[in-house]
Parts: C-alpha cells; sequence; structure tokens
C-alpha cells in the first residue's frame, strides 16, 4: 500500500501523512474503548507514511544566476526531522482527517509533533506492530 502512495500523493512544505496507531483504540486488556473516550485525550499517535519535502527556502545561487548560465531552481527545501517509518506523537487537535482509498490517514504538520520514535527503536521496545 505504501508504494502506491508514494506515486500518488505529494505532501507540501512541512505536511506529513500519518497512518493512526489503531492500538490506541484498545485498553491494556484487550477491551475497545468508545470513540468518545478517546476523542477527549490531547494527544494522538502514529506512523508516519509520507513527508514534504521540508520548509522552502530562497536559493541563494538563484539570486546571481547569469543569463547564459543553466537555469537552476529557485527554491530549495530545509528537510523535516520527521521519516517515512518514523512512529509520531502530535497534538490531536491539530491532526486534519483525510480518506484515501478507503483508508483513513491524517495529515499534521512538523510544528505540531511532540516525539519521534525510529523504527529501529520501536523494534528494540516490541513496538512495531501495526
Amino acid at each position: 500500500m505504501a508504494l502506491t502512495l508514494k506515486k500518488k500523493i505529494f505532501l507540501v512544505g512541512d505536511k506529513m501523512l500519518i497512518e493512526p496507531d489503531k492500538g490506541q483504540e484498545k485498553t491494556a486488556h484487550g477491551l475497545y474503548l468508545p470513540p468518545g473516550v478517546k476523542e477527549k485525550d490531547k494527544v494522538q499517535a502514529g506512523y508516519i507514511v509520507k513527508v514534504g519535502p521540508g520548509y522552502p527556502v530562497v536559493n541563494p545561487n538563484f539570486i546571481d544566476q547569469e543569463s547564459w548560465s543553466a537555469p537552476k531552481d529557485p527554491v530549495k527545501y530545509i528537510p523535516l526531522q520527521a521519516e517515512e517509518g518514523d512512529y509520531a506523537l502530535f497534538l490531536r487537535d491539530a491532526a486534519i482527517e483525510i480518506e484515501f482509498e478507503g483508508k483513513q490517514y491524517l495529515i499534521v504538520q512538523q510544528s505540531h509533533l511532540l516525539m519521534l520514535i525510529r523504527p529501529d527503536t520501536l523494534a528494540e521496545l516490541g513496538l512495531n506492530e501495526r
């Protein structure tokens, strides 16, 4: 599924596409929580599926471009700290819910992230099950 998403979705700027963690809908004993209970939490978690190019900045080389030289890209990007596959904790109120190809996703800006856990750390903690 991730391969088709990469072909079809282009995120803008510092946005990230996140697959919500379905494990948060259950208690430690396996009981499913009603929707209203989890909506009161201020923090949500999920797996980052796709990230945007980053924060746009003006390419300083573009300003000094000579008319006879090869054209240069006027915009460069400062890359995001988040990467595909990271487990992210973010502010629930800042997330925008979308549905794509019958699946629920969230779009979140990097500034609304609270914490990232890399996939290798998830494996060490035994949390890499989706």
